[in-house]
């Protein structure tokens, strides 16, 4: 990554076990693709229920050369993340498929320019 890793977290304090594991998942993104320049990360806390627990909602934001990326969780009427680790695996396994996808037009994209 050309500029570091950021990591902001609204609503909820600074968690050094979360921001851990949100690195671990962004260098695991660079294997993928090696081309990322940065990589934000937004970890917020909806609400706050006393008997149905905190949802959380993760944003990751990838910039590649000549692109954006973006993964948005967030809770739904259908699926809630009151896990904020279920919410980072999520988002960042969304940014990956992403990324896969976004390397397999540009190889395409280069093939088609050469034939």
């Amino acid at each position: 990554m050309e500029t570091p890793l950021q990591v902001t977290f609204r609503n909820i304090g600074p968690s050094e076990a979360i921001e851990a594991k949100i690195r671990e998942r962004a260098v695991r993104l660079e294997h993928h693709f090696d081309r990322i320049v940065g990589c934000r990360v937004v970890v917020e806390e909806l609400h706050q229920h006393h008997r149905k627990g905190n949802h959380f909602q993760v944003r990751v934001d990838v910039t590649v050369a000549g692109a954006e990326i973006v993964a948005n969780r967030e809770p739904d009427a259908h699926h809630s993340y009151t896990d904020v680790y279920t919410a980072i695996r999520d988002a960042f396994d969304s940014i990956d498929r992403q990324l896969i996808e976004h390397a397999r037009r540009r190889d395409q994209l280069a093939r088609s320019r050469i034939a």
